[in-house]
């Protein structure tokens, strides 16, 4: 359309003098019928231009929601449902069953937490984190590991949200996860401090350790995926000994310097 009305403006420029004047109508009248077919097909597809440009903010779309809680809900009754069935199948006073019994809860835990991360696109970190402790508190009492909870939600710090939170509750639960199979501690403690566009999350435990060989280039798949996922947001991931013994993992966020801000 428009390149036809291109021709025609162009047309009557070079040789419109020339022409009689029922010619010149009647190309004026084909370019006026161009110009409103042309505005009639923007008009079509201005509404669908206009239900686009939610999908280019940062909120999901309300269908992408709508879609995830649906995969969400068949997740939880489905296949949460079947794990929960094969760790009714298994007989916990048999200690030959018993890693068995651990995987299968471990694996439902891994579920929930899953489907607990694809809902909530809007809520920060401290909201994921009370979600994750609801989830493994469980957990945690069967393991006898005592859990200090220490998250105080400031309102003025700029906390993670979205994909950005999802990042960082992957790597708590990482963090819990390989406390609660591999350390043997007694004690979790899990601590969320911020102000302002800077904050530090916390988990450490009292347990034997990382092993020497995990260090550095050593580091399993598990730690290796944490340190992806820290470099990704831009923020920091410390694996520390502290004094008395255990595993501290750290992920802090430092604000920008301020030569960057202006």
């Amino acid at each position: 359309m428009w390149f036809a009305q291109l021709v025609i403006g162009a047309l009557l420029l070079l040789w419109g003098e020339q022409w009689e004047d029922g010619t010149v109508w009647r190309w004026e009248i084909a370019s006026l019928v161009v110009a409103l077919l042309l505005g009639a097909l923007l008009l079509v597809q201005l509404p669908r231009a206009l239900r686009w440009r939610p999908r280019r903010s940062r909120r999901t779309h309300p269908e992408v929601v709508q879609e995830r809680q649906r995969i969400a809900r068949d997740l939880h009754d489905h296949v949460g449902s079947q794990i929960v069935a094969a760790m009714a199948l298994v007989d916990a006073k048999d200690l030959a069953a018993r890693p068995l019994a651990q995987a299968l809860e471990q694996c439902l835990l891994d579920l929930r937490l899953l489907v607990d991360s694809m809902d909530g696109d809007d809520e920060g970190l401290p909201e994921r984190l009370a979600r994750l402790r609801h989830r493994v508190q469980p957990a945690l009492d069967r393991s006898g590991i005592a859990l200090q909870w220490q998250v105080a939600p400031e309102t003025d710090v700029t906390w993670p949200t979205g994909h950005a939170a999802r990042e960082c509750l992957a790597i708590v639960q990482e963090a819990i996860s390989n406390a609660i199979q591999h350390s043997g501690a007694t004690e979790l403690r899990v601590v969320l401090q911020g102000s302002g566009a800077a904050w530090r999350l916390q988990v450490a435990d009292n347990g034997r350790g990382l092993a020497s060989q995990l260090w550095g280039e050593g580091a399993g798949k598990g730690l290796q995926s944490m340190h992806r996922r820290a470099g990704a947001l831009g923020a920091q991931l410390q694996l520390l000994k502290p004094a008395q013994g255990g595993l501290s993992v750290e992920l802090s966020m430092a604000p920008p310097p301020a030569s960057a801000q202006h």
